[in-house]
């Protein structure tokens, strides 16, 4: 199963240029990284990039990260995976932009969980 983080290009950049992330300020407050669902990913991106354009949607395959990996309650007692160890280059199967058009971030035709 995919699991999907958003990142902001600094962000994104950083991992790519180190290899690893500890995650956003938000992250490094928290203790550990903010990973959404398939389904959860829109409102995520609703509520936390709100009009953020220059954003990559990144998509790792949850049974690859171990028991570093925990789902928790969060938004209304929904499980949300969280990750408790660093995020590697090696851990990402995929990055793409994910736009913003008339304030709606777009996410990619077609995705798939299991992608």
């Amino acid at each position: 199963m995919l699991i999907f983080k958003i990142f902001r290009m600094p962000e994104w950049a950083e991992l790519r240029r180190t290899g690893t992330t500890q995650g956003a300020p938000v992250d490094l407050a928290d203790g550990f990284i903010h990973f959404s669902t398939l389904d959860q990913a829109p409102e995520t991106a609703a509520r936390h990039f709100d009009g953020v354009a220059n954003l990559m949607l990144v998509a790792v395959e949850a049974d690859e990260l171990g028991e570093a990996l925990k789902w928790e309650p969060s938004r209304g007692g929904a499980l949300f995976p969280h990750l408790y160890r660093d995020l590697t280059l090696q851990d990402v199967r995929w990055a793409q932009p994910l736009p913003l058009e008339n304030g709606v971030h777009q996410f990619p035709a077609g995705l798939d969980a299991g992608e």
